[in-house]
């Protein structure tokens, strides 16, 4: 089963999130903090894929992602921003940094699948034209 992290501070968006993830077959662990997302990355954990929120205090979504795509090995991990931001600024900085799909709160579940799809899509296709370079 895939498994997907969602990280996010608000918890009653985390049970929203965590519910349609299941519906749609994922498992998910989620985290209030980007922090433990972090030390779960650095002892060798792999999902699947990330949803991220940017608003976050101590570490923001776009502070992780930044850490997230430094490395080599995480490179391949597909991430969906999920975030009340809708300003074009923020968008525009979250896809330039490597976010895969950008949606926005509240998020219906064929939106979030949608998300999903094509942040995998993505993914691939950055991978694949990194080893063509």
């Amino acid at each position: 089963m895939k498994t997907v992290w969602y990280i996010d501070d608000d918890k009653e968006m985390i049970q929203a999130v965590r519910l349609m993830l299941k519906m749609l077959k994922f498992r998910t662990i989620s985290f209030n903090d980007a922090r433990a997302a972090a030390r779960s990355l650095l002892n060798g954990e792999h999902p699947t894929l990330i949803i991220l929120d940017i608003n976050m205090p101590k570490v923001s979504g776009i502070e992780f992602l930044t850490f997230l795509r430094k490395k080599e090995t995480w490179k391949g991990i597909p991430v969906v921003m999920l975030s009340s931001e809708a300003d074009d600024v923020q968008v525009d900085e979250a896809l330039a940094l490597g976010a895969d799909s950008y949606v926005t709160k509240p998020v219906m579940i064929n939106e979030l699948e949608n998300a999903i799809d094509q942040a995998i899509t993505n993914r691939l296709e950055e991978l694949g034209r990194e080893e063509s370079a």
